[in-house]
């Protein structure tokens, strides 16, 4: 970073001092006294005594995060030597980036292109034209980006991989994406001595691998990991104070977030997931009609141009368990008059004439469903209430839910934000989506509002629900007749 004829002609200016002392400390080299105390500031700990194995940087938005990330993945990627046969005949070292989308990831690679472009001793080492998603190297180095998808990563050697703005990862397929894939890069970076991993982002949730990290690493002395943690300004100077004031003013808990790189306690995951784990059971996808089983259904509707349109099934057992039978999904684009018919026979085929649902559309869903023979009721909770009240079905252990990874990856996305004035919301995460989550729990909650309850004469006269003693003759005369079964339709409280 100091050599005119490698990468100083990017970080010119004694603004990026602090990052030169975060890389000093995270490749082991020495720091002066005046480098030791910035970097106790934001590490809170003593430097390594050599390269560290993983990296974690968690600072502010405009701090400088990408363009460190990627003097990292070329200065790795440059020097790389397979003298010691490594790897196998054919095999290639990967540097990668993996974003929540490729043009995130895009950023630092076109940094890195830029590196390999504009400096003459790397020119000469880019094999070949390139693409769009990467390119090669001729000392067996490829240089590629990534989605945040632990599939794309297996089977690789890694030298180098780069976790961007891994806070906000998200994936509907999987519950935890960002922990799912450091998990399958962790045996690829085995392969390398000399890998490194760099996770770089603003933090968000008190959750997540980002969350974790800092928890077990953060101010602690460790040989393989180093995690820092600063303010935009503390590593980008440049930025105006007056910025951050504004939006401090504006949004406290998302400004503390953004720009003082401070985990967010306003917003936590709603749901434990140990708790959605011991709901699932594994291996079961639908449950087909039994008879004499009172079912309910929950549907949130959709134009089919934007957001999925779903459908839930559920019953309650006799064990009083909520047990989810159905989940349907058709993601759009489709046509919505199509999905209502297809749902309207999927019901008809549990014995249901009627579904719930909630305000969208107007007068819409009613509207189609009538035409299919199908009562569609507005819900009388809001979506937020939903949440609320099967919160405690599934933390009781009171409910079934069917083995869907995307209903499984929903109901661990989903947020509890609290508002400056203390009030709480439930809802999916910024970009997101809660459909089959919203169909299910709706289903499930259902299944404790209305239900067919068994109660005998014993359990009446127990609640003084009938008189001890019937009146024959305007005598008062005992209850001596055999117990018998009251079977009650309607709502629980009443």
């Amino acid at each position: 970073m100091d050599d005119p004829a490698v990468f100083a002609p990017w970080f010119e200016g004694e603004t990026w001092w602090g990052w030169r002392v975060v890389l000093k400390a995270a490749f082991g080299l020495p720091l002066s006294d005046e480098e030791l105390a910035f970097f106790r500031i934001v590490a809170e700990r003593d430097p390594p005594g050599r390269p560290v194995k993983e990296l974690w940087i968690i600072a502010g938005r405009r701090a400088g995060k990408d363009s460190i990330a990627s003097v990292i993945l070329t200065y790795l990627a440059a020097l790389f030597s397979d003298q010691g046969a490594r790897l196998r005949p054919g095999e290639r070292a990967s540097v990668i980036c993996l974003a929540v989308d490729r043009d995130q990831a895009r950023i630092i690679l076109n940094y890195v292109r830029s590196y390999f472009e504009q400096v003459e001793m790397l020119r000469a080492m880019v094999a070949g034209e390139g693409t769009a998603s990467g390119f090669e190297l001729d000392n067996g180095v490829d240089v590629s980006i990534l989605t945040s998808n632990y599939r794309a990563v297996r089977g690789r050697a890694i030298l180098a991989a780069v976790l961007d703005e891994c806070a906000f990862w998200q994936d509907e397929n999987s519950a935890n994406p960002d922990i799912e894939v450091f998990n399958a890069l962790r045996p690829g970076l085995a392969s390398l001595p000399e890998s490194m991993l760099v996770g770089i982002s603003s933090p968000y949730a008190r959750s997540g691998l980002l969350y974790k990290k800092h928890c077990d690493h953060f101010g602690k002395n460790s040989a393989d990991v180093l995690v820092i943690k600063a303010t935009t300004r503390t590593l980008n100077p440049t930025i105006d104070q007056a910025i951050i004031d504004q939006a401090i003013i504006e949004d406290p808990a998302a400004a503390r977030a953004e720009w003082m790189a401070e985990f967010r306690d306003d917003v936590q995951a709603f749901l434990v997931r140990e708790v959605i784990d011991a709901a699932v059971v594994p291996g079961r996808y639908e449950l087909p009609y039994v008879a004499d089983i009172n079912y309910t259904a929950f549907v949130d509707p959709s134009g089919g141009s934007a957001d999925s349109m779903t459908l839930a099934i559920a019953h309650r057992d006799k064990q009083g368990t909520a047990v989810l039978d159905v989940v349907r999904e058709r993601r759009p684009p489709f046509s919505p008059d199509s999905v209502v018919e297809e749902y309207s026979a999927l019901l008809k085929t549990y014995r249901l004439s009627k579904v719930t649902g909630d305000r969208y559309g107007g007068e819409w869903p009613r509207e189609r469903f009538k035409v299919h023979g199908i009562t569609y009721q507005v819900a009388e909770q809001s979506k937020n209430e939903i949440y609320g009240a099967v919160l405690p079905i599934l933390n009781s252990g009171k409910a079934e839910l069917l083995d869907n990874s995307r209903l499984i990856a929903q109901l661990c996305g989903l947020e509890r934000r609290t508002a400056r004035g203390g009030k709480d919301s439930i809802d999916h995460s910024r970009g997101a989506h809660d459909d089959i989550a919203n169909s299910a729990a709706g289903a499930l909650v259902a299944t404790r509002a209305k239900n067919t309850l068994i109660i005998s004469d014993q359990a009446l006269i127990a609640s003084r629900r009938v008189p001890l003693r019937s009146s024959v003759g305007g005598h008062a005369q005992p209850l001596h007749r055999r117990p018998s079964v009251h079977t009650f339709t309607g709502s629980v409280g009443t």
